[in-house]
């Protein structure tokens, strides 16, 4: 495959994926108005030759909706762990995975997909590790099933455009299915029927989605940056048990080191102090950094206990604050981290022992494609950015939503690779009409990107492909600023999947 093809081809993929949409496999769930949706959770661990330099091993995080009998639409992260001083890298990825299975316990699985990041020692190690930044990855194994969870090993073959990291290797993988109950989009906001509720508190737990603005205080740092890192984290939780959670949390940098990232997950438990007190406490486990002679993470593995105390404003936020101590266990990066967090809660506990109302909680995810252009920094013209990106819209009302997205490049921006974008803000959009096709809206984003603090603006289309896909169009314009003064601008267009459904909720 040319380098051309390469870097071209994540956008390709992401566009074929909507030829491949035959229709979820659903079941109704007795006439509640709510269907059961299956999926994968995998765990993957490989290590990757490096020629001249030590191995890069990479942990991968991947989840896959079930599309088909034994079809697969999913997204997935990578990122370093023990091997080399590569902490910072990071990748994501979209793509199509396959599994058949040959005896009721024994399956076959294959996939292929493709994305961006980077990352290195240096920023000049960066290029010459991960090239532009844009990648593709193929695989085949076997797994075989126990209860409640899969092993297997695979064969993969991962190729970055023009770099060093382009190897087959082994592919060892842990597997877990998970079910969760859907209702249709436009029922957010009404009442579950009693059989819908029986099943909810059978079935379905509470979620939290938290923004998180935090402030990382180096202790006797050895890598060049001796500064205070400001952060903005994602993080998905979701309840085991009535207090007990596991996580998912995202964070870029956007202030001191704007291109730092990390990537965690963990459990947690909560303590409710009153009906509007409570306190957490959690621990995760993943990797980041920047560069490890800028901050030293080492090979990238970081270690971060929390504890957070929230306050609820409303039912369904509380504002929460959060210090932990961030620790890199091979790397000699040692922190204290304060946090201000904005908390979403998707089917919130009862806060007064009283039984609240259950409503359907309306939600979309997007994955498309982003082409930025018209890009400008520091007053040059620069070359048009290719990103795949992801946004969760959570519902508000008929018309107000709160829009999360986090996107990543896969080519070069000023020659390096790892362009990257998160933000979070509010959305506007039209009100659902029976028989109406297309949803036009309108939303108003803040974050970061490489440069700091980014606003983006955006007005665009759902168009409907039968439920629960729809076809997302939109255009935009990003505006971010540097800490010396200088101003990035760009302008965009976007393309992609919509996968919208409502569940019990608030």
């Amino acid at each position: 495959m040319s380098p051309t093809n390469l870097a071209r081809w994540p956008a390709a993929l992401l566009l074929t994926l909507l030829g491949t949409l035959a229709g979820p496999v659903q079941a109704d769930a007795s006439g509640a108005g709510l269907r059961r949706e299956e999926g994968l959770v995998v765990l993957d661990h490989q290590s990757i030759r490096v020629p001249g330099d030590a191995p890069i091993d990479l942990a991968g995080f991947h989840i896959h909706q079930r599309v088909s009998e034994r079809v697969y639409l999913g997204m997935g992260a990578y990122a370093p762990l023990f091997q080399g001083e590569y902490g910072g890298f990071m990748a994501f990825d979209v793509g199509v995975h396959l599994q058949q299975h040959l005896t009721p316990r024994l399956f076959a699985t294959a996939g292929l997909a493709g994305g961006g990041g980077g990352g290195g020692r240096s920023a000049g190690h960066s290029r010459f590790l991960s090239g532009t930044g844009g990648f593709i990855k193929g695989y085949a194994g076997l797994g075989y099933t126990f209860t409640g969870y899969s092993l297997g090993a695979q064969v993969a073959r991962m190729q970055f455009q023009d770099a060093a990291i382009r190897d087959t290797s082994a592919n060892l993988f842990v597997q877990f299915p998970f079910g969760y109950l859907r209702g249709p989009f436009e029922s957010h906001g009404q009442a579950l029927t009693p059989m819908a509720q029986r099943l909810a508190e059978d079935e379905a737990g509470e979620n939290m989605l938290g923004v998180v603005l935090d402030q990382i205080h180096q202790q006797d740092p050895q890598g060049s940056f001796k500064g205070t890192l400001g952060m903005v984290d994602l993080q998905y939780a979701h309840f085991m048990a009535r207090d007990t959670y596991w996580f998912a949390a995202l964070g870029v940098g956007h202030s001191g080191r704007p291109l730092y990232n990390q990537m965690l997950g963990g459990i947690g438990q909560r303590l409710r102090l009153s009906p509007r007190t409570s306190l957490y406490g959690q621990i995760g486990l993943g990797s980041g950094g920047y560069a490890p002679d800028v901050i030293d993470t080492g090979p990238g593995l970081l270690v971060y206990p929390k504890a957070t105390a929230e306050v609820a404003l409303s039912r369904e936020f509380g504002l929460a604050l959060s210090a932990g101590v961030l620790r890199a266990p091979r790397g000699s990066s040692r922190n204290i981290g304060y946090g201000l967090a904005l908390n979403y809660h998707i089917r919130p506990a009862d806060r007064d022992g009283a039984a609240l109302p259950a409503l359907f909680q309306g939600a979309r995810w997007s994955l498309f494609q982003q082409t930025e252009f018209n890009v400008r920094y520091g007053g040059i013209d620069r070359a048009p950015l290719r990103l795949l990106a992801g946004q969760l819209d959570m519902a508000l009302d008929d018309r107000w939503f709160i829009p999360l997205q986090a996107g990543v490049a896969y080519n070069a921006y000023l020659g390096y690779p790892g362009y990257g974008e998160l933000l979070a803000g509010i959305g506007l959009q039209q009100r659902h009409e029976a028989g109406a096709r297309g949803r036009f809206f309108g939303q108003l984003l803040g974050g970061t990107n490489p440069h700091g603090p980014a606003v983006k603006a955006a007005a665009g289309l759902h168009l409907d492909l039968g439920e629960p896909w729809s076809l997302t169009a939109s255009a935009g314009k990003t505006r971010a600023r540097h800490a010396d003064g200088r101003r990035f601008s760009a302008d965009s267009i976007g393309l992609g999947l919509g996968y919208r459904f409502s569940m019990p909720g608030r």
